[in-house]
């Protein structure tokens, strides 16, 4: 029988204080939601002065990293494209840059999702989250 990973309450609550604290120090106000690694939101932080769009944007995006196991990145780029067919609202707002999937021992356990700044600098905030979780965690 194989050993399954998976992320706790304690753990979601350490990304979501890395993420904000980067944000912090990059002058950003962001939502950020850590979700497992089936998309089901663990937690999840809205800084004063986000917008009120960007606590669903952010939760989105991290769905859409968890359940593809890929950046939101990636699918940003195939409907820049045109590789992409018909998308609802619901489902092109998850596919927007700024989640990273989380990847344990070649596990996937979550991912960290941002909205509220460039979606490149929401990306860089989860990457950092979850870089600095992965160091601490081996």
């Amino acid at each position: 029988m194989k050993t399954k990973h998976y992320l706790t309450l304690e753990d979601a609550e350490f990304l979501l204080t890395r993420a904000h604290q980067f944000a912090i120090d990059q002058k950003f106000n962001v939502s950020i939601a850590v979700v497992d690694e089936s998309g089901a939101l663990l937690a999840m932080k809205r800084m004063d002065g986000a917008s009120p769009m960007t606590s669903s944007l952010c939760i989105e995006k991290a769905r859409c990293s968890a359940i593809s196991r890929r950046p939101s990145q990636l699918f940003e780029e195939l409907i820049k494209d045109g590789q992409l067919g018909f998308l609802t609202v619901n489902s092109f707002s998850g596919m927007l840059e700024g989640a990273e999937p989380i990847i344990y021992q070649g596990q996937l356990v979550g991912a960290v999702g941002v909205s509220g700044a460039k979606s490149y600098e929401d990306a860089d905030i989860a990457k950092h989250a979850i870089d600095v979780f992965l160091a601490l965690a081996d």
